[in-house]
This record gives C-alpha cells, structure tokens and sequence, in this order.
C-alpha cells in the first residue's frame, strides 16, 4: 500500500480521494507543513509516498502516471508529487525547510498566513492558476540533485485552479477528454515495426486492459507468450503438414501475446527490471527455439538442415550484437552531425519512407509473420533460406548505415561508452594477459582492424583446413592475440563498436563450420545448443548494461572462458577428437552444459535479486 498526504483540507464534492483510493493509496490529510513531516514519519520507509494539492483538478490517469510510475525516485505534475524510497530522505528536508519558514500548505477553504503571498498565474486558456506548495516541494527535489520526472500529458489535464471559475474551467476540460481512450492509446510503443503497428496492435491493447482488469502482471503474460512459443516449436518438430500449419499460427499467437505484455506494462505502469529482462531474454528463447522445432520437423522428412538453423542463430544474434554496441558506443552522444543522419532526418519527414526503413531492417514482427507464413506454407529449408536471405540483407543495410554515420561523426566518445564496449567484448584471460603486454597506444583503426584481422584468419583457416586439422588451433591462437590487442587500448574511436559483433561473428561462426564439417551425428544440434548458451550470456551481458547495473562479473566471463577461449577449445576439442566415434559432439554438449549452467545460475541470482531499478524498453527491439 502506498500513502497520498493531501496537503491542506479536502475540497467540498471534490472527488479526489477517491481517484487516489482506486491507484491503491491510502489518503490521509494534513493541514500545515509539521502535520505533513509528523505523516511522513509514520509512512515505512521502503513505502511509495505522494504529496497532492487537495485543489487538484485533472484526470485520474494524470495523478497514475506521476504517483505511481516505479521507473523514477520522483515524479510530479501540478499539485502532485511522490517519491520513492531512495528521495525520501530528500523530502523530509524540503518539508522540514518549510516548516521552518512558517509556511503553510494551501487548501481549498483553509486561509493562508498572512506571512505568505499566494501568488496566481495565468494557464494558457486564460484561468487562473493558484500556486501550489507542492510544486514548491518538487522545484526543491530538483534543487537537491533529485531528478523529478514529469510525464508528458498531452490531452490530459492536471491544474490547480485558483477561483470557482478556474475550476469550472478545469472540471469542463476534464469532462472534454476521455483519459481512459488516452490510456489505451498511450498503451502502445510510439516507435514499432508497421506489422505490429497496424496488424498487431489495434487489437492486442484491448487484450492488455483486459489482462489488466483482471489482475494479471506483464511478466505473466511474458510467460504465456515463451509457453505458446515453445508449442509452436514442438508443433514444427512433427514434420507434419498440420503441425507446420499449427506452428504458424501459434508462433503469431505468441507475437500477439508478446507485444501485450509491453502494453500490460504500459497500460497499468507495471514496469520492472525483471520484467524487461524476461521479455527481452525470451524473445530470444523463443525464436531460437522455434528453429530448433524446424529443424527437428525437418529432419523426420528426411531432410538436415540444423546448419541452416543455426546460422539463421547466429546471424541473427550478430545483427543484434551490431545494433547493441553501435548504441551503447553513442549513449552519450549529444549530437550527430553526419550527413548521413540528416538524410535520415530528411527521409523521416516523408511518411511512407519511414514504414519502408522499419521494414527493411526485418524487425521482430515482420520476421515472425514471415516464418509463421512461410512455415505454414513451405518447407522447413525454404524458410530458413528465405530467412537468411533477408537477415543478411537487413545485416548490409543497417550495418552500412551506422559505419557512414561513425565515419562522418564528429562526437567524443566517452568513458562510460568505452567501458561497455569493453564489456560487450567479452574477453576471457588470454586476450587479456595479451591486452596487458602490449601497447596501449590508441588508433583510430587498430581495435577494429585488429579484430577484423583475428575472425577473419580463425574462420577463414578453420574453412581452408577442414575438421580434425590442427590449423584451426593455430589460427584461433592467434585470434586470441589479436583479440588482446583490439581490447588493450579504451574503445573511443569512431569504429571501434564494430569490435564486439566481429568477436561474435568469428567465435560462432567456428563452431558452425567445425560442426559442419565434422560429419559426427548430432554435431550440429550439440553446436547449436553450445551457440545458444553463449549467446544467452551475451545478451544477458547486453540488457545488465542497458539497465545500467554493468556487465557480468568477470569471474563468470574468466570462468567460461571468454569468445577467444572457447575458441581455442572447440578448436583444439575437433582436433583431438576428430578421429573419435561422437568424441567432437560429446565435448559440444558438454561444454554446452556447463557454459549454460553457470551463466543461468548467475543471472537468474542477478535478476530476481539485484534490487536494480525498475525499466522498459520503449525503442523494442534494435533490428
């Protein structure tokens, strides 16, 4: 239960303590500025507590989107204030500084002090706008280094009129607009793909308020959603012409149920850390999954084709990998300069160029109608080679993109970007006893230069020499030299993101081609599982970074290895074993295993008990 202080006495017919009763506070009333500090010492301290004007005339889901958003320690709109926790101690300063001016809260029919000038303003209609002591309150959380969110409210209105005509006014405007249509609306990601904005959408919002009035959270339907998912999956895996057909509708089923839970979250301010973290990792979870269920549908027909799966995995998640880092590398950018980013700007203020750009980049919706159509319809090979198809030319386009605009950019790049490069780099030891030894010179090519020259020597030797050669072995020694020196000097040169998606790319891309060319039954499904846990702690790398609570520890990534050991040892595991009956496959699945056990261990540890502030993901999926 949270507590709503109104500051002052209750506005006769005022429906205010009701609005504030049905967003789950318990309303209590104190009249001056030692009544408000006397309230707030009763309040537990780890208890959500808000302050509000009791002349506070606006919507409902005005006061919900400013007292009860747990992504912000503070949040306002006029006349209304709360806090969380950790700026509590924060307030209890600003009331008690009050209190010692001898202030007063306002009220509606209480008389101020005649110490204190009440001083009105003019709204932009012309009515009058009564100051208000907790705006005061939240001007002076501000003063102290308390960042105070105030919601963009648009339509609705949140007012603290200052005569009856003022409130006539207000009560008028409240009437003009319905805030729960406002609320549905507001429901659905302003930036998403045009599948999901137009086919998706329209209907799943009436899904999460439904969801909503029946008490269930987000992460509930983030369950139902990887649960429907897997079905699919298991649906592919019969080989047969129903069960593609059921694949396909109920991977668009899982979509539905996907894009619901961020309305869910949205629609009822349900946000969380874990949360964002199971919708994120699950997405994941699922398409992959999915491509497990083709490939094994595939396979009762007769035909292989777990190479193509898991290179549709593995270019997938490099596509992902490229936007991640691009990102993280311009966090803090306050500006781009680019010619290339103001053809962007020119090319948004068309409005149809803006659904072709979402589109191309193959996004998360139009890719899972894809496969769903395509699943339905075709083969489980024809999928896949249309799936490639596309993704690499999504992987061309955005990739090219952001190299002109890194090339053209004039922007510092920052410690803290740099420092998340070098966690998305994922070194284990040997790059960095490598990183350590040479020279830290930075250049504005060496880092991703370096690591070009390393995946392109280990894939291109691993390729040439074939399985159960010790070349591999000598070339992913070298990897992991020029590994080390990639990362030996602070990322901040324009490229240098390119750094972690070729780590990627060289570290899955030999685990494909070793698998391929082994010729050892379940070698490829062994790979794609190994690929699929050291994927998982990417991204679990990746959303610990965007939730701004940093990389895994590094004991884990010492303990697994880092990208240029396991490379070393899946090199040096098809050279030993090469001439073993399913030796290669076994060391897959076991070091599949024991990768996936440590790295779940860990961030299930991390995520439900981090204590980590609340987040959502507004910007959807980066491809």
């Amino acid at each position: 239960m949270s507590t709503a202080i109104l500051t002052g006495a209750p506005v006769a017919g005022s429906s205010l303590e009701d609005g504030l009763r049905s967003l789950g506070f318990d309303v209590r009333t104190a009249t001056d500025a030692a009544a408000v500090t006397a309230e707030l010492a009763t309040v537990p301290a780890y208890e959500r507590v808000a302050l509000v004007d009791p002349r506070f005339i606006g919507h409902v889901h005005a006061l919900r989107l400013a007292l009860t958003d747990p992504r912000f320690p503070a949040a306002a709109v006029r006349g209304a204030l709360s806090v969380q926790a950790e700026a509590r101690t924060a307030l209890v300063r600003a009331v008690t500084a009050a209190e010692r001016t001898g202030t007063t809260a306002p009220t509606g029919s209480t008389p101020q002090p005649r110490s204190v000038a009440v001083a009105e303003t003019t709204a932009t209609d012309g009515t009058a706008t009564a100051h208000s002591r907790v705006d005061d309150l939240a001007a002076a959380l501000d003063a102290e280094g308390v960042a105070v969110h105030r919601p963009e409210l648009g339509v609705l209105v949140a007012d603290v009129p200052a005569d009856a005509e003022a409130q006539a006014a207000a009560r008028d405007a409240v009437a003009a607009v319905d805030d729960e249509r406002v609320r549905l609306r507001s429901a659905v990601k302003a930036r998403d793909g045009f599948f999901t904005t137009f086919c998706i959408s329209p209907y799943s919002r009436y899904i999460a308020r439904w969801c909503a009035r029946r008490g269930l959270t987000p992460n509930q339907v983030t369950t139902a959603s990887l649960l429907t998912a897997l079905i699919a999956a298991a649906c592919a895996a019969t080989g047969t012409r129903p069960g593609f057909v059921s694949a396909g509708v109920l991977l668009l089923a899982s979509f539905v149920l996907d894009c619901t839970d961020g309305q869910l979250a949205r629609y009822s301010l349900q946000y969380s850390t874990l949360g964002a973290w199971l919708d994120a990792t699950f997405d994941r979870a699922k398409e992959y999954a999915y491509y497990a269920g083709l490939a094994l549908g595939a396979a009762r027909g007769g035909d292989d084709v777990w190479a193509l799966a898991l290179g549709a995995m593995v270019l997938q998640t490099c596509r992902h990998v490229v936007d991640f880092a691009f990102n993280e590398a311009n966090h803090d950018a306050t500006g781009n300069s680019s010619p290339t980013a103001a053809l962007s700007g020119r090319l948004d203020s068309v409005g149809w160029t803006v659904w072709v750009r979402r589109m191309i980049v193959l996004p998360i919706g139009e890719r899972w109608a894809m496969i769903a159509v395509l699943t339905a319809f075709t083969t489980p090979r024809i999928t896949f080679y249309v799936l490639l198809i596309g993704c690499a030319l999504a992987a061309c386009y955005t990739t090219a993109g952001r190299v002109l605009r890194s090339l053209t950019r004039r922007a510092e790049r920052t410690d803290r970007a740099a420092r998340a490069l070098a966690e998305l780099a994922d070194s284990g030891p040997p790059a960095e006893l490598v990183a350590k030894a040479a020279p830290r010179k930075a250049s504005s090519y060496l880092a991703p230069l370096s690591a070009a020259l390393g995946a392109a020597a280990v894939l291109a030797g691993t390729a040439a020499a074939g399985f159960g050669s010790w070349v591999p072995v000598g070339c992913a020694v070298l990897y992991a030299v020029l590994a080390g020196v990639a990362v030996a000097a602070p990322l901040k040169s324009p490229l240098d993101w390119l750094v972690p998606p070729l780590f990627r790319a060289a570290e899955y891309g030999t685990i494909l081609i070793l698998a391929a060319y082994a010729e050892m039954n379940g070698a490829l499904p062994a790979a794609f599982g190994l690929v699929a846990a050291v994927a998982y702690h990417h991204y679990d790398t990746v959303y610990r970074i965007r939730g701004g609570t940093g990389a895994p520890p590094r004991r884990l990534v010492r303990a697994i290895g880092g990208h240029e050991g396991r490379t070393v040892v899946v090199t040096a595991a098809a050279a030993l074993l090469h001439d073993q009956n399913q030796g290669f496959t076994i060391a897959l699945t076991a070091l599949a295993a024991v990768i996936a056990l440590a790295v779940l261990i860990e961030s299930i540890r991390f995520w439900v008990s981090s204590g980590a502030p609340a987040v959502h993901d507004e910007t959807g999926e980066p491809a």
